[in-house]
């Protein structure tokens, strides 16, 4: 591929695709993503419209990996959600048998159907947006199951699919470091692949943010999170589970490769609301707003609300710094290939530094973040920036 908008080196063409769905049965009150709430009545304009979109590829784009996030996807109606998948299984077909198609669902909409239509279409992973096994967290959360229904969903989703995959927080306000324990050891026991495990985060536009400025929720201290931390790396180890990624655990075999593709700076699609692609060094966003998004592509304009075209030094280190987030970290040689090299040396003094200071360390022609540096990792990327 020719790059003509930026100084990078050709890149290659996306083998990756995230589709965005924006619809929730109600907003969680830690979320400040892309969703709409109780607006069914724009799911079939949202589907024609998502369709336009994908139509702009012209022909067929072979993809190692496809990802449906949201929002819900299982919101959808039957006959919307099979409309969508035969439309992604057109447009974005799975270039080999074992390539992985994943759909984000809540618990409370997994049934033996919707697997089935699922596995029908192609999907081969299922990620589920659990949160917790405790019905006190889960009501805190603002989530509408239960953990028991939560349990339910993965033994019916494991029936039909070899990957499960399960979102867990920690650092609900009012949590114990035995409440978390009791999440982690309900996980292990269950016919789970792949967790995610995140401190709850407190993010501006969220309600929880409000709340916690306003003094009517207290964030559990720094050093409970940090404990909580670094018991679900311990007791995943322990049973099994590769701490591949900062926040992400697998069983051997079992990591999300989809994800991976963001962490090793290489290309994807990206397709509706507040959907972000990184093509030919570009990276580009769709209109946050759902209503705004459904009537660019109605009247025919771009959904497309932001531009950064990335130079080769800012590339650079953002490669080095995602990378980074791998337990394995970054291949050194590969970067220094591929990386501008006054930008590379820079990298290289500060990793030096790093390194003297236990922060990083070498193994196997990798850089990577010691033990001690994973519970601050966020705050060493700042000096590679």
């Amino acid at each position: 591929m020719t790059n003509s908008l930026s100084d990078l080196p050709p890149q290659p063409e996306p083998k990756a695709a995230y589709l965005h769905v924006p619809f929730c049965h109600r907003r969680c009150p830690y979320c400040n993503f892309t969703v709409v709430a109780d607006r069914q009545d724009w799911m079939e304009r949202f589907i024609e419209a998502v369709t336009v979109e994908l139509g702009g590829l012209n022909s067929p784009r072979p993809m190692n990996s496809v990802f449906i996030g949201g929002g819900t996807p299982t919101l959808l109606p039957r006959e919307l959600l099979h409309r969508l998948l035969d439309s992604i299984s057109r447009w974005l077909p799975m270039a080999t048998v074992d390539g992985e198609w994943s759909i984000e669902a809540n618990p409370n909409d997994i049934s033996d159907e919707l697997c089935e239509l699922l596995r029908k279409s192609g999907v081969n992973r299922i990620s589920l947006g659990g949160q917790s096994f405790q019905d006190t967290k889960l009501s805190m959360l603002g989530r509408d199951h239960r953990g028991e229904q939560l349990q339910e969903a993965i033994r019916i989703a494991s029936q039909w699919f070899d990957e499960v995959s399960v979102d867990l927080i920690f650092g609900v306000p009012g949590e114990k470091l035995d409440d978390w324990r009791s999440d982690l050891a309900c996980a292990i026991e269950l016919p789970i692949t792949h967790l995610s495990t995140y401190g709850l985060t407190y993010e501006k536009g969220a309600r929880y943010w409000s709340q916690v400025q306003r003094g009517d929720i207290m964030a559990v201290s720094e050093e409970v999170e940090l404990e909580m931390y670094m018991t679900a790396i311990k007791h995943l180890c322990e049973a099994g589970f590769e701490h591949y990624e900062v926040s992400n655990f697998s069983l051997p075999g079992s990591s999300c490769r989809h994800n991976e593709t963001y962490w090793n700076g290489e290309p994807w699609y990206a397709f509706g609301p507040g959907a972000a692609s990184f093509i030919d060094g570009v990276r580009r966003v769709n209109h946050r707003s759902t209503g705004t998004y459904l009537k660019r592509i109605e009247g025919g304009e771009s959904p497309i609300a932001e531009e950064e075209i990335l130079d080769w030094d800012t590339w650079t280190r953002e490669r080095f710094v995602f990378g980074m987030r791998k337990r394995n970290g970054v291949h050194w040689e590969a970067l220094v290939d591929v990386g501008k090299r006054e930008t590379i040396e820079t990298i290289q003094r500060q990793i030096q530094m790093h390194v003297q200071d236990e922060w990083l360390e070498w193994s196997d022609g990798h850089i990577r973040m010691t033990s001690k540096a994973l519970p601050v990792s966020d705050g060493l990327w700042k000096d590679y920036l």
